[in-house]
């Protein structure tokens, strides 16, 4: 099999290629918000109980997380282009499954099947980034993918609700087929194919440490969005987060003494960038997933608004993201990778402060807008060195791998973080409630609890910001130079050897001052 394609082997245009990564990436961000405004039609339709309605959501979130490794390590083995096609089919698939969904269970399966082909198409669009473009061209390739993915979920709040108000809630999902369609018939005519070389290390996956790795961090995802229904404390939680415990750690033996192709190689993070990236973005969802849950909340119960309104109201924190990943693009190849790091992780520290301070009669362009906007221009200036970081500690043919690990590190976090606040959130509620015999309005506990939770990710933040020194100064992204002493992108150079290509990461990885390259 061929090497990585060349300069002078690519012919097709670079814009068509970001325009099939950013497609995709767009479409697996907006599925995880665009079904939140229609939930009460689809609870009444189908007849989903008060507590089951969740897993509209849920069962999408925990396939997406569960099989994230899995898409990144299948990118690498079998190819960019062939993953791509099969996740993005899947994923259209089950939308139009979803869409004509008779009952409960139907739409369950069918969105739990949407998020295995969004753990497919999700580290597939990052891998073809970082192994077609290089230098100064990566770092706005990275710019423009980090803004559609952070656009993505406050676009799914406004066209979830304009979908659902105008036509139906079916239509957020049927909404995904043509493009769909669109990018299978663009990723068909335009991805040149790229995977390991068969000598190389084979073209098997990891089958044991994917189904242990799947099932644990999927009854740990369980567990923790159970808790609305059941307590930290509960003997159910309790057990779950075992049954949780004994399969990581299977995996880990397995990973470690079983496996001759391991699905996680551990090596991977000897080196600072991977670690220290990883480590920042579990901080980094944990904080950013309680703003938009919060404020959607806050906006609808205690200001009053509508769900169209709230998610119009959302449009100047999108395009806030933009500008700070627009940014963050340009600034990246003078400044490096940590010093918008601490930047970013600064300013989230500080906006969520700011947004802490909302009472039950604040207005939105006095209280909300100003740390709202901040918080998301933060996330903007986050993403690219983030991505950049996470695979510039490996070799390029693992960088489905390195970017499944960041996006799993993304919704764990997340997951995480959204548990905890919310338990931080109602306990303050009740207890002011509790305390107060009658004498506090329900709309001003609830605001002190949202205040609580936006107090908590601002430490998160802040802890987010300690861990950014671990990360090195990266001054080029990563998929240019790689980690130290590994072969150069496919991007940048003209030839690239057998003996290149087939190198192990761990070659490189265990290289004395591989962690402070650049």
């Amino acid at each position: 099999m061929p090497g990585a394609p060349t300069e002078h082997e690519r012919t097709v245009p670079d814009w068509v290629i970001l325009f099939i990564a950013c497609l995709a990436q767009f479409m697996v961000v907006l599925d995880v918000s665009i079904v939140n405004v229609a939930l009460p039609s689809i609870g009444r339709e189908l007849h989903y109980s008060p507590t089951g309605l969740q897993w509209v959501v849920n069962a999408y979130v925990l396939t997406f997380a569960g099989f994230l490794l899995l898409g990144g390590r299948a990118a690498d083995i079998f190819g960019r282009r062939r993953v791509y096609i099969a996740g993005l089919a899947l994923f259209t698939l089950a939308s139009l499954a979803g869409g004509v969904a008779q009952n409960s269970a139907w739409l369950t399966a069918a969105r739990a099947l949407q998020g295995v082909g969004g753990a497919l198409l999700s580290p597939a669009t990052l891998t073809i980034i970082v192994t077609t473009f290089s230098g100064a061209r990566m770092a706005k390739a990275l710019g423009v993918w980090s803004a559609v993915a952070g656009a993505g979920g406050a676009t799914g709040s406004i066209l979830g609700g304009v979908l659902t108000a105008e036509l139906s809630w079916r239509w957020v999902l049927f909404v995904n087929i043509p493009i769909g369609v669109a990018g299978i018939v663009a990723a068909a005519g335009s991805l040149t194919e790229l995977r390991r070389q068969p000598g190389g290390g084979g073209r098997s996956l990891d089958v044991w440490g994917a189904v242990t790795v799947t099932a644990g961090l999927g009854a740990l995802i369980y567990a923790i969005v159970g808790t609305d229904t059941h307590g930290w404390t509960s003997a159910y939680t309790l057990s779950v987060l075992g049954v949780a415990a004994v399969l990581l750690a299977l995996f880990a033996v397995v990973e470690r003494t079983v496996a001759s192709q391991p699905l996680v190689p551990f090596r991977l993070f000897r080196s600072r960038s991977v670690s220290g990236s990883n480590a920042v973005m579990l901080l980094v969802g944990a904080a950013f997933f309680s703003m938009w849950y919060f404020l959607s909340l806050y906006m609808q119960n205690v200001l009053g608004y509508g769900a169209l309104r709230a998610g119009v109201a959302f449009l100047p924190m999108a395009a806030s993201i933009v500008v700070g990943a627009q940014t963050s693009s340009r600034v990246m190849t003078r400044a490096g990778v940590r010093p918008l790091l601490l930047a970013g992780t600064l300013l989230a520290a500080v906006g969520f402060a700011w947004l802490s301070g909302i009472g039950a009669s604040s207005t939105y362009l006095a209280h909300v807008f100003g740390p709202g906007c901040l918080i998301s221009l933060a996330l903007g200036l986050l993403f690219t060195p983030l991505a950049s970081a996470a695979t510039a500690g490996v070799h390029y043919s693992e960088a489905g791998l390195a970017s499944g690990v960041l996006n799993t590190s993304r919704q764990m976090g997340g997951s995480l973080g959204l548990a905890a606040l919310a338990t931080v959130a109602i306990d303050h509620t009740h207890g002011l409630l509790a305390a107060g015999h009658g004498a506090v309005s329900q709309s001003a506990a609830l605001t002190a609890g949202y205040a609580r939770a936006f107090e908590v990710a601002s430490g998160l933040a802040v802890c987010a910001f300690l861990f950014s020194f671990v990360v090195p100064s990266l001054t080029r992204p990563g998929g240019a130079h790689g980690p130290a002493g590994a072969s150069p992108s496919p991007a940048t150079t003209t030839e690239t050897p057998r003996e290149a290509v087939a190198a192990p990461a761990a070659d490189a990885s265990s290289r004395p001052g591989s962690d402070t390259r650049g």
